[in-house]
């Protein structure tokens, strides 16, 4: 098979002719950062919407990838796997290239816990599993690399051998792989038509496509299966391991940086922009411990164990951080007004760049939304994942974004679960003679009227059991789940009673998602009572918009029986006011 033409990460080649950027594939990130990563947050990317509430809830390990942001990959907490989006050359790994926008079960990963993904242009994915599994997709089939012990998989696109598996046929499924490969693996990374994982002894294996030098075989040929980096790293133990588009990085045991493969923009930071097709020691960092390396697009950032920053290779978009857009052939401290610096982050895909410090502030720089910011500003997002979501183009995952660990719940996701729980209640709420189980700190926190009412010479305060009288127990129980939840479940008509103790207890946020509630639930039927409501609750804007309702159905509305049982004091204000607005004029 004649294989396609494959650019290189040239910046000035790589731009579309509608000024468009071409970008290619992900960069990768150690994979033994996972244990400390922070919650995620699911709405950062929109298209994670479309996934129905109860698997949405379930989410644990979520990954954005493609050339324009349009595959989703994510597990759930019990451990099922699941494809979604244009399915590129068959990269969900669901036995097909047929795209879509509801999520698909990856059958074959069913009960592995998966802890890292990467993917490359194609593209093809790789997966790190907890018990050191391996698995790759793109346009060929997921193919397992190992003898049991570090296994790897593979699919999706295989043009260029990426998939390791011996030939270039794609491959829709997975299918396992035993090649060149006996140890366990601990880390992978993807270029864009070449992967490289890393074993638990801190062998470095690659393979796929070597135009640049990339796979460091010293040669160019591409190279079928996994093989080992032997030349300069060949007797040193690796601990991390990152892929360009079309260039590699591994960092040694002590901190050293070796690098190989596309070299135009000075992103292998040895000084010049020659290739390398065996691996070069950067020079510039002999005196620095390195502990992580991260690729963007043509850019390259590294972390010290001093925290300090230091980037190299293309900067036109001031994706270095360095104040300025020239390009750097060899390494450069950069980003020096964040502070010390715990973790850098960068994708393949882009050229945008972020820091998180020890205070666990997020900084951003490079092309943001198409501008150009060579100064790290400083953002409100608690995590660098959300820097990609918004900033980047296109809004990639530049790591695997853990959402929720079955041992270790937020605290809001705690609280939700404390509502009602009569094993940690100190406190029973009767309405309509039935009990609600809550906790008397949280409502102080909460609430002011329970602030109040718990102060210390209330009586309430020593009692473990507290009546509400003149509202309905569904309006009681709903108030005080939204203490818990900041959410509100009634239909509308139960909702005016809500609205009702939200203005009795002065609880204005309350009031806000009742009126909400109403908006959305109103109808012919129900629209005059609700109206009504809104006059008795002093609720202005509820009170317009129930009324703009009822003109602009009132012949419907006059003939409904709540119409008919409105006092005559609400009847009347409803026909001036229409009478007022025209309403009947002939």
């Amino acid at each position: 098979m004649a294989a396609a033409k494959i650019s290189t990460d040239s910046e000035e080649e790589e731009m579309g002719g509608d000024g468009q950027i071409l970008l290619k594939s992900p960069q990768k990130r150690p994979s033994q950062v996972n244990s400390q990563w922070k919650t995620g947050d699911l709405t950062l990317w929109p298209v994670l919407n479309l996934v129905e509430p109860e698997l949405r809830s379930k989410v644990k390990l979520v990954y954005i990838f493609s050339q324009a942001a349009a595959e989703v990959i994510f597990t759930t907490t019990d451990d099922k796997v699941y494809g979604m989006g244009t399915n590129t050359s068959g990269c969900l790994g669901v036995g097909d290239t047929q795209s879509s926008l509801a999520p698909r079960r990856i059958e074959l990963l069913e009960g592995k816990k998966l802890i890292d993904i990467a993917a490359g242009a194609g593209p093809h994915v790789l997966v790190l599993t907890h018990d050191h599994d391996v698995y790759i997709w793109g346009e060929n089939s997921l193919s397992q690399l190992g003898n049991g012990e570090g296994e790897v998989y593979s699919w999706g696109h295989n043009s260029y051998m990426q998939l390791g598996n011996g030939g270039s046929t794609p491959g829709l499924t997975p299918t396992m792989l035993a090649r060149n490969l006996s140890r366990k693996v601990v880390g992978i990374a993807c270029g864009s038509h070449h992967s490289m994982v890393l074993t638990d002894d801190g062998e470095v294996y690659a393979w796929g496509y070597n135009n640049c030098g990339q796979i460091g075989s010293g040669s160019t040929s591409n190279q079928t299966t996994p093989r080992k980096v032997n030349a300069c790293i060949g007797n040193k133990r690796i601990i991390h391991i990152a892929c360009g588009q079309t260039s590699s990085l591994a960092v040694t045991d002590n901190g050293e940086v070796y690098s190989w493969g596309y070299n135009g923009n000075g992103q292998l930071g040895v000084g010049n922009n020659v290739n390398q097709t065996n691996p070069c020691r950067i020079a510039a960092l002999q005196n620095v411990v390195i502990v992580q390396v991260v690729c963007g697009y043509a850019h390259t950032l590294a972390l010290s164990d001093e925290g300090i920053v230091y980037g190299w290779g293309a900067n036109s978009y001031g994706q270095l951080g360095s104040g300025n857009k020239a390009n750097a052939v060899t390494p450069i401290q950069v980003a020096s007004s964040v502070g010390r610096v715990v973790l850098v982050a960068a994708s393949h895909y882009s050229h945008s760049s972020s820091a998180q410090n020890q205070h666990g502030q997020v900084y951003m720089w490079g092309q943001l939304r198409m501008q150009s910011t060579a100064q790290p500003i400083l953002t409100d997002f608690s995590s660098v994942d959300a820097v990609f979501a918004g900033f980047s183009s296109p809004p990639v995952s530049w790591r695997p974004m853990v959402l929720s660990k079955e041992s270790e719940p937020s605290v809001q996701q705690s609280i939700a679960c404390a509502f009602n729980d009569e094993t940690t209640s100190d406190l029973r709420i009767v309405a309509d003679g039935k009990v609600i189980y809550v906790h008397k700190a949280l409502l102080k926190i909460r609430c002011d009227y329970f602030r109040r009412m718990f102060q210390s010479h209330w009586d309430e305060n020593t009692q473990d059991k507290v009546e509400i009288i003149g509202y309905s127990f569904p309006v009681v129980y709903s108030f005080l789940k939204w203490l818990y939840t900041d959410t509100v479940e009634l239909p509308p008509e139960d909702a005016i009673g809500l609205l009702d103790l939200a203005t009795a207890y002065c609880e204005a946020g309350l009031k806000q998602q009742c009126e909400k509630l109403i908006k959305e639930g109103i109808s012919v039927e129900n629209s005059a009572i609700l109206f009504a409501a809104a006059i008795k609750y002093q609720a202005k804007d509820l009170e317009e918009y129930c009324f703009q309702y009822c003109l602009n159905h009132t012949s419907q509305i006059v003939q409904t029986d709540n119409f008919q049982a409105l006092t005559l004091d609400v009847m009347r204000y409803f026909i001036t006011e229409a009478a007022k607005r025209g309403a009947f004029k002939r």
